[in-house]
């Protein structure tokens, strides 16, 4: 299988491609080699890898950056998948989308469905559910993934800030009203090959008979202050540790250039009833990462 993976340098990227090369080729990419601000060097690439499929974990991720940096968030995230799926659609080749739960405004304190309506609250938010809507006008052979709370204990992300201010800081602030699901992105990134596995006789046509929106995330909901206190309890190197107390905190008392949403847990039921594969629960899959690097 000839895939393309666009973003390779993400904290998924990286997962994925690790997880997606005992599949075929994967000619993996991202700054330089592609600027998805540039229209015309998505159609040169992938008409020049001429792929089987195309993933793309690529977006413009600093919520807060993209209040003020609302053309270059529009252009990544609301018009480049658009853009790849016309390709796509063009090459007869798949496309599998990551998007996120901010599309969701976090009041209906229950986990979102598919079918939820979206409301997005920033604009990071709303170019991603653009990038969604973009997608799905072409409407050939793709798979958009909704994720959250993505983790890494390789680089940058909540888990690696939550270790470091406990190594720096005697007191920690977490918000305790903001509810949704870890997931780790090697196992996120496992599915997907394994996704890519049961239809890799015809990658094109198995992924068009399945398409649309899927939400896959770690099981189980928690509050980032739980999670905080999850992740300092599984800290391998917990002597070397000097916060003393962990505080619960609202969002509202940390002001920020983006209104986030609050509750945006999500059912990753419909994942499961087609692809026959969930993640596990995210305090277990909190403790293998951590306990693995």
């Amino acid at each position: 299988m000839n895939i393309l993976l666009i973003g390779k340098n993400g904290q998924l990227g990286w997962e994925l491609q690790r997880a997606l090369s005992p599949l075929g080729i994967v000619t993996a990419v991202d700054l330089p080699e592609v600027d998805l601000v540039d229209e015309s060097a998505i159609r040169k690439l992938v008409r020049r890898i001429k792929p089987a499929v195309i993933v793309n974990p690529a977006a413009y991720t600093a919520v807060d950056r993209a209040e003020s940096e609302p053309d270059i968030a529009w252009a990544v995230n609301g018009i480049a998948p658009g853009i790849l799926a016309e390709e796509a659609r063009d090459l007869q080749a798949g496309l599998i989308h990551f998007s996120t739960d901010y599309v969701f405004d976090g009041t209906t304190g229950k986990a979102y469905v598919e079918g939820d309506h979206p409301n997005p609250l920033n604009v990071y938010g709303k170019s991603k559910l653009a990038g969604e809507q973009a997608i799905q006008r072409v409407g050939k052979a793709f798979l958009i993934i909704r994720t959250s709370w993505v983790y890494s204990t390789r680089q940058g992300g909540f888990v690696n800030k939550v270790l470091q201010w406990a190594r720096q800081q005697s007191i920690l602030r977490i918000a305790s009203d903001q509810v949704s699901n870890p997931t780790w992105c090697r196992m996120l990134a496992e599915a997907i090959a394994q996704v890519l596995v049961m239809g890799k006789q015809n990658i094109y046509y198995w992924l068009d008979e399945r398409k649309g929106i899927y939400h896959l995330t770690g099981a189980g909901s928690v509050s980032r202050f739980e999670w905080a206190r999850a992740i300092l309890d599984l800290d391998p190197r917990r002597n070397e540790q000097i916060v003393e107390e962990l505080r619960h905190a609202l969002t509202a008392e940390f002001p920020t250039p983006a209104t986030r949403p609050l509750y945006t847990a999500l059912c990753s039921e419909r994942f499961y009833d087609t692809f026959g594969l969930w993640l596990p629960g995210w305090r277990e899959t909190l403790e293998l990462a951590m306990s693995v690097g």
